[in-house]
Order: C-alpha cells, then sequence, then structure tokens
C-alpha cells in the first residue's frame, strides 16, 4: 500500500455519542446503534441508493441471533441492497483491523469504495443457557416417545437453568483485563498520579475538542444525546486521586477514572479510491499508508497488552519512520497504565532490544501530540467501535491542515495490538 498507484483514502466517518453500558441506551440493540452510525456517514455524503463495494463491520459482544448482523445493517440503511457486507472480529482492535481490510481491498482494485466499522453495547447483552440446559433441551427435542422424554428429564436440576453471561475474561488466565494491566503497572513501576494525569488530560482535550465544534461533523447526535456521556469537563486530579482501586484492593492503582469504562456506541468509516472520491464529489481526508497486527505470549510472561509495542515498531521498521516523523499520536487508552506501560517499554534499551529486536530505544513521544482532542478513557471503548472512532478522528485532524503524519496504536485482548499509519493527502 506504500505505492502511489491505488492509494487508497478515508473519505469520512460517522459515529454516535458513546455512553456509559445501562444508561441511555440501555433499550437499544447493537444493530439499533451500528444502523445509525451508517445512516449518519450516508446521509453527511449523500450515499442514498449508491452501492458500495464491501462492508466490513465487527461486534465483540454479539448475539447467536445476529450471526448476519453486518449483512442485516446494511439492509436497515439507506444504501443500495445490493451491497455485501460481513462480520469480522479482532477484539477492541476490530474496526481497524476492518479499516486495513477494506483498504486493501481498494488497493488491489477488487472495490472502488467501502465502510469499515464496528458496535458494541453491553446493554444489549447476549446471554447464554448454560451447556447442561442447552444438552437437555436438544435431547428433549430429538426424544420422538414418551419414554425418551422421560429419558431426558433424567439428571435435570434447577442449576441448570442458571444462565451463561458472555464473559471478557481471559479464557487462559481466567483473569479480567484489568487484572492483567495492573501487574503490567507494577512490572513497569507506573505511579497512580502519572495514571490519573493521562485520564485528566483524556477528559480536558475533549471537552475542549467539543467546545470548539471538532466533533460537530463527526458525530451525529443519537437517541437524544449529542456528545460522548462518559466525558467529564468538570473533572480534577483531586477527584480522580480520591477513587479507590477496581482491580486490587489492596495495592492497585488502576480506578474507574483512569479506566475506560463499559460503553455502548458505534462508529463507521468511509474509504475510497481517488476515481471513488472524484465520482462521487467527495474530498479525501488522509490516506492509508500502512498497518500492522502483532501478539504477545502473555500466557508465559508477556503484559497482555503490551502487543502494540511490537506492532509500532514494525511499522516504523518497515516504512523507515521515528516519532519524531509524526505530528498526532492516537493511543487507545484501554487504561492509562497501559498507555504509559507501552510508552515506558519504547524508551527502554533492554525491552527494545530483548523483545523488538532492535539496536536502540525507539524513543519518547511529545505527549503534547498524543490525544490532542481525548480517548477512551474519556470518550468511552465501546470495544469494535473504537478504531473507527480513531481513524475518523485522525483523518480529521489531518485535513484540518499543517499537519503531516499520524500514528495509531490499540491494544486487544489476547495479547493482540493492531498500529496504523495515516498521511495527509
Amino acid at each position: 500500500m506504500k505505492s502511489d498507484s491505488n492509494q487508497v483514502f478515508i473519505l469520512g466517518s460517522s459515529r454516535i455519542p458513546f455512553a456509559k453500558s445501562q444508561t441511555v441506551y440501555a433499550d437499544v440493540t447493537r444493530k439499533e446503534l451500528m444502523v445509525a452510525s451508517l445512516n449518519g456517514l450516508i446521509r453527511k455524503h449523500n450515499l442514498q441508493k449508491k452501492f458500495i463495494g464491501d462492508t466490513a463491520l465487527g461486534c465483540l459482544m454479539n448475539s447467536s441471533a445476529d450471526w448476519n448482523l453486518a449483512r442485516e445493517c446494511v439492509l436497515e440503511t439507506e444504501l443500495d441492497p445490493n451491497s455485501p457486507a460481513y462480520n469480522t472480529q479482532r477484539a477492541c482492535a476490530t474496526s481497524l483491523d476492518n479499516v486495513w481490510q477494506i483498504a486493501m481491498k481498494i488497493h488491489t482494485g477488487a472495490i472502488d469504495i467501502g465502510i469499515a466499522g464496528g458496535v458494541d453495547t453491553n446493554s444489549d447483552f447476549p446471554i447464554e443457557v448454560s451447556d447442561q440446559f442447552r444438552k437437555f433441551l436438544m435431547k428433549m427435542n430429538n426424544a420422538k416417545t414418551f419414554g425418551a422424554r422421560m429419558s431426558a428429564l433424567t439428571g435435570a436440576s434447577f442449576g441448570m437453568l442458571k444462565p451463561r453471561a458472555a464473559s471478557v475474561t481471559e479464557p487462559r488466565t481466567l483473569m479480567s483485563m484489568g487484572q492483567h494491566c495492573e501487574l503490567m503497572a507494577k512490572e513497569w513501576q507506573i505511579p497512580r498520579e502519572e495514571q490519573d494525569e493521562v485520564a485528566y488530560n483524556s477528559h480536558i482535550n475533549g471537552a475542549k475538542a467539543y467546545d470548539a465544534g471538532f466533533f460537530d461533523d463527526l458525530v451525529i447526535p443519537f437517541h437524544g444525546v449529542t456528545r460522548d456521556a462518559t466525558l467529564r469537563a468538570d473533572t480534577t486530579k483531586e477527584k480522580l486521586a480520591k477513587l479507590r482501586p477496581s482491580f486490587d484492593p489492596k495495592g492497585g492503582t488502576l480506578t474507574a477514572g483512569n479506566s475506560s469504562p463499559l460503553t455502548d456506541g458505534a462508529a463507521s468509516v468511509l474509504l475510497g479510491s481517488e476515481a471513488a472520491a472524484q465520482k462521487m464529489g467527495l474530498f479525501p481526508m488522509a490516506k492509508v499508508i500502512d498497518v500492522q497486527a502483532a501478539a504477545v505470549d502473555f500466557v508465559h510472561g508477556a503484559g497482555l497488552l503490551m502487543a502494540p509495542t511490537k506492532a509500532v515498531s514494525q511499522l516504523l521498521t518497515r516504512n523507515q519512520l521515528t516519532f519524531k516523523d509524526f505530528d498526532y499520536f492516537e493511543i487507545h487508552e484501554a487504561f492509562a497504565a497501559q498507555v504509559l506501560c507501552n510508552l515506558k517499554a519504547w524508551e527502554s534499551p533492554t525491552y527494545c532490544k530483548e523483545v523488538l529486536g532492535l539496536k536502540s530505544p525507539i524513543g519518547s513521544i511529545d505527549r503534547s501530540k498524543m490525544n490532542v482532542v481525548g480517548s477512551s478513557v474519556a470518550m468511552g471503548h465501546p470495544f469494535a467501535a473504537t478504531g473507527a472512532r480513531i481513524t475518523g478522528t485522525l483523518a480529521k485532524l489531518l485535513a484540518s491542515g499543517g499537519k503531516k503524519r499520524g500514528l495509531i496504536s490499540i491494544c486487544t485482548a489476547g495479547g493482540m495490538g493492531v498500529a496504523a499509519i495515516l498521511e495527509s493527502v
């Protein structure tokens, strides 16, 4: 994707305001959230009745009833119903990965325009029956005689009626992401004060950006909400300092204030070739230059959320760039501690040599260029929607003029990370 031919552009983005789960979107389905974001994109760019080459949408907290969620969402919109769509999932980097997939299809000429997006809601939460009850129901359904039905009842108990809710704990460690990040914070000696500082800046930068009108054409009002409901313009470092640890009551430093909240929301990004942009009268906002995924062996000692250090390192090496070549850094804030661990790792000669295979440290990021309009601690983190939110945000920053290049970094469950480079047009 680095050749001048078949360049891929971000042509626009749209998202609904994010909100804390079980609040303003408590009665809204995941499909309704995603469709609202898509329709915002469609109306913003006059895509009504237009054919879209492909649409990649993802959702982590999905239901078996929504096995064809992406296609059903597209059919619910004002797009040409002949437009195909498919489901994806790469944990918290799902919609950034979708940007990559759609960009590659455009780059190869398979399509000329596409949509990438994602949605998640912990309000429309999928709840399953227990394995025991599932097997019981299947036996009862297959029983053809009275005797067979009575036999199926053998071993039945009230305990099997207990529902099973989806979980975001790691199957191999049975630990939550927050518990894993507490271990990282201790390993890298990340002080509570520094975490609260990152959280404070996220809220303040986000609030200032909203007040300045930056999000006016990126965030569409939905369900009576006009801006991210988790954003707190009145937060202070003193308020953050009073919050109790969330994952380690005795010696923890991660709190509800310096961690991203469970969030409902959806976001989408429009991508296309130069020819498609000209044909549809759209203004290219930024170019997709390169994307990289990586993983770490967190089961055997690596920090669960350290994979972005590898993804970013590989991107920089392949594109022969350093941190000094970037004007913006969009570092997803799953936890403020995770951001700080990654930053410290890039500065560490030992880590960069032994883990990243580099001769010298990557170096420091200019904090004044990082998450300049807020990020996940303040805006919220609907898992599969975050990548599209960040991509749309960075594209607008680059389109605002005077700045050339931006870096995206997202950590995910399963010890993975995805990073991307966007450039101005």
